[in-house]
């Protein structure tokens, strides 16, 4: 195999996405994967979120995940459903599909777009340089790349190698999760006591899905012993329990990289933030780091844009996920059965259910109110770009179409002005549009004579009928010229 410019560590979703955002900016990369084979995968998540689908969109992608999920409303904090309905997207609602499906599909077309997976191997070390970074290989072989980015779960080993800091908090509670066969008829449905939560359901496999919240923080391998034992304390039987698919255990433990970057080692995914799982986040915060680091990755290993564009990735993604984080510690605090908490999260419940702050908080929950702070300026900056059917020299099309290339356009609603002059990667549209530009959350804006809509979706300048800033926005996101 030729070195890679970009090695990646990891093929789950976070993985995958990255490498085809890397193969539609042309970059060539390699992912390295230690399972052998395409195989099913634990539950994992359970859906994407609105922004996750928008993305999609922005790439064709879309139509095959809503083929294979059921659109709802998944979305919920301290009990209070929060319908995304009204919002100005394509996508009002959430999707439920469990990630070995989701993967699949990231999967099949990650191979389509030629991106090599190398399977049944593992990063055993790397060492980096003034010009680039050689990494070890558990095959005895090595590879050199300009850049290692670690997608490689919650105990990454790319993380530890490098010596980035992992802070948080430890376990306060945690849970057995299997798939097995039962031999009784159980008591299916969530149900609830003095330890924790518990679930029994029906699976697509035939087998039964079970959840249990252990006593104490359970440690060790998690077997078929255990498993009983948790059914029995809290069911009073554990049905003839047998032949699992698998066993595993998940925490509350919640914690974030000191930083998303260090020299030529990146983090993205569950390599850079992990949280219990209530809220969803995990899949979803891991693709969207995808997005935003691929075409930044890309600029910079083409020699485009100075390195110090990577620095504006752990900026911009490392705020959302600690936002994001905070939420599902609070959804752990909120859970417990004593009295005071329990008044505490009467009161919580009565102040989110108010029309606004379900708003505000259904908004950055779903990943549609995402603002990256560029300072000063439009409400639109920094914030998604809406998926606006605009009329151009073809006709009628959706901003997302244009966006199938993961290239950044520049979108003219009739300044005679702009343009993106020398930089020949950032495609300049014509466009016009009638009718309201609605933001989630914040409502109607002024409708804008010109944007800069960056490959990952998000809008890095606003024209207000001159070009003033334009060049130098051109310049800080795609290198000057």
């Amino acid at each position: 195999m030729t070195n890679p410019a970009v090695i990646i560590a990891g093929g789950g979703p976070t993985g995958l996405m990255l490498g085809a955002e890397l193969r539609l900016a042309g970059v060539e990369t390699v992912i390295i994967e230690k399972r052998k084979q395409r195989e099913r995968v634990q539950p994992g998540a359970l859906g994407l979120h609105a922004r996750t689908l928008e993305v999609f969109e922005q790439r064709g992608i879309a139509d095959r995940f809503l083929a294979a999920g059921k659109p709802m409303q998944v979305l919920g904090f301290a009990s209070v459903r929060l319908d995304l309905s009204a919002f100005p997207t394509r996508h009002p609602y959430g999707l439920s599909l469990i990630q070995e499906h989701s993967e699949r599909i990231l999967l099949d077309w990650a191979e389509e777009l030629g991106v090599p997976i190398r399977r049944g191997v593992e990063i055993t070390g790397f060492k980096e340089d003034a010009a680039g970074i050689d990494v070890a290989l558990s095959d005895g072989g090595s590879l050199r790349a300009q850049y290692l980015v670690g997608c490689d779960g919650g105990r990454s080993f790319v993380r530890k190698a490098a010596g980035i800091g992992f802070p948080g908090s430890d376990p306060t509670l945690s849970h057995l999760l299997a798939e097995a066969e039962l031999t009784g008829e159980p008591e299916w449905g969530l149900r609830s006591d003095a330890i924790g939560t518990h679930a029994l359901s029906r699976t697509e496999t035939g087998k039964v899905g079970i959840m249990v919240t252990e006593r104490g923080i359970g440690s060790g391998e998690p077997t078929l012993a255990l498993l009983s034992a948790a059914l029995i304390a809290h069911y009073g039987s554990d049905y003839g329990v047998h032949n699992p698919t698998y066993i595993t255990r998940f925490t509350d433990m919640t914690r974030q990289a000191e930083t998303y970057r260090q020299g030529r080692v990146l983090l993205a995914g569950d390599a850079a933030h992990i949280h219990y799982p209530a809220g969803g986040f995990g899949m979803n915060l891991g693709i969207q780091d995808a997005v935003n680091l691929g075409w930044k990755l890309a600029a910079v290993v083409k020699g485009a844009a100075p390195e110090v564009l990577l620095d504006t990735y752990h900026a911009e993604r490392h705020p959302v996920a600690a936002g994001l984080l905070r939420y599902t510690l609070a959804t752990v605090a909120l859970s417990r059965s004593d009295d005071r908490t329990k008044a505490l999260g009467a009161i919580v419940r009565e102040l989110v259910g108010m029309a606004e702050s379900r708003l505000v908080t259904a908004g950055r929950m779903s990943g549609l109110d995402i603002r990256y702070d560029f300072g000063e300026g439009h409400p639109l900056l920094g914030r998604r770009m809406p998926d606006l059917e605009v009329v151009i020299a073809d006709g009628p099309v959706r901003v997302s179409r244009l966006m199938h290339d993961a290239r950044p356009v520049l979108l003219n609603f009739g300044s005679e002005a702009v343009g993106a002059g020398q930089w020949d990667e950032v495609r300049t549209v014509r466009a016009t549009y009638d009718g309201l530009w609605d933001l989630p959350v914040i409502g109607s804006v002024m409708a804008p004579m010109a944007v800069l809509v960056r490959p990952d979706g998000h809008v890095g300048w606003v024209g207000q009928g001159t070009n003033e800033g334009l060049t130098e926005a051109l310049a800080n996101w795609f290198g000057p010229r």
